[in-house]
């Protein structure tokens, strides 16, 4: 694996960092008919918002092995205010399909009477104890990749045991640095901790790209759970952190490696149906008051994720990934 970003950006927290706060729902679903939460079709349901990087990767997950008719699916509405997550009104009712909540903080405090937590997205929740089983992304899609795999795409391993440590190794710089390192630049409440989060943005960036000068996928000869993590932030990258986020020292375009490899992954049979750049322009640039408080959102840019790749010339065809 690459070096880390240089030791002179590391260290703790600086004055106006932003700090994301831990997901609290952490229960598991099991393929063991014992457990607390078994899988079972039909039983789960998952609340998104394809405009947030981290429920769409619950959603790729989802598509990918084969999960639609097993673990249903809704979204929020994607402007989120003060009152947090809200589901649109269609003729008088509430669009949740599960429980008709008028807002996605109902499904917390149904969970924990006590709640008061942030609310986020996404959601696994249990039709069957009618509350919250798991809110945190990373631990869902490996749920979604292997306990389900009686009724999806067994055929398809997204974690690997044989990679698992280099997965969780290159996944822990990736979500430090890149996925929660945009938010670190956009939401960052002084000059220094913006400075620091940028440099090590692009510092990741460039490691990143030269990985990917050598091979097709971030782990491996095959896609993993550590492509889709990534994969997310970087389909947004040029259309919403470049500038909204601060972070435009190069974009995504610029790099030779990242873009057609953010290009490949957006390729793959199913994914595209997964993505909503007018939902991710509207979230960020109209709920983010404080960064945009007239709410403008940006004509452009232009993205052409269908611009032929050249990813192929590390594998050969028909090489699962």
């Amino acid at each position: 694996m690459t070096s880390a970003p240089s030791a002179k950006h590391a260290g703790n927290a600086v004055p106006g960092e932003y700090i994301r706060i831990e997901s609290v729902f952490r229960d598991w679903i099991s393929a063991d008919s014992a457990s607390s939460f078994p899988a079972e079709p039909g039983r789960y349901h998952l609340y998104i918002s394809p405009a947030c990087p981290w429920a769409h990767r619950t959603a790729i997950v989802r598509r990918l092995k084969g999960l639609a008719e097993v673990v249903s699916l809704s979204a929020v509405d994607p402007l989120r205010d003060q009152r947090g997550w809200a589901f649109a009104v269609e003729d008088g009712a509430s669009s949740d399909p599960v429980n008709g909540f008028e807002y996605l903080a109902e499904a917390y405090v149904a969970s924990d009477t006590d709640y008061a937590g942030r609310v986020s997205v996404p959601v696994l929740w249990d039709r069957e104890s009618d509350r919250i089983v798991n809110n945190e992304s990373s631990e869902i899609i490996q749920m979604l990749n292997s306990e389900f795999d009686a009724w999806g795409d067994s055929s398809l391993d997204l974690y690997p045991s044989e990679l698992k440590g280099e997965i969780d190794e290159i996944n822990d710089l990736v979500y430090t640095n890149v996925n929660n390192g945009v938010y670190r630049c956009g939401f960052a409440k002084s000059q220094e901790a913006y400075e620091r989060a940028a440099v090590r943005l692009f510092e990741t960036l460039d490691l990143l790209d030269a990985r990917l000068s050598t091979q097709r996928y971030l782990v491996g000869g095959r896609s993993t759970l550590a492509d889709w993590r990534l994969f997310t932030t970087l389909v947004r990258f040029d259309a919403v952190y470049l500038g909204h986020f601060k972070c435009n020292l190069r974009r995504i375009a610029d790099y030779a490696n990242l873009s057609g490899y953010m290009r490949d992954l957006y390729s793959v049979p199913g994914v595209a149906a997964t993505f909503d750049l007018d939902q991710i322009k509207r979230h960020y640039y109209m709920s983010h008051s404080s960064l945009n408080p007239l709410g403008i959102v940006p004509v452009g840019p232009e993205l052409d994720l269908a611009v032929p790749h050249d990813r192929d010339r590390f594998t050969k065809p028909g090489t699962p990934g």
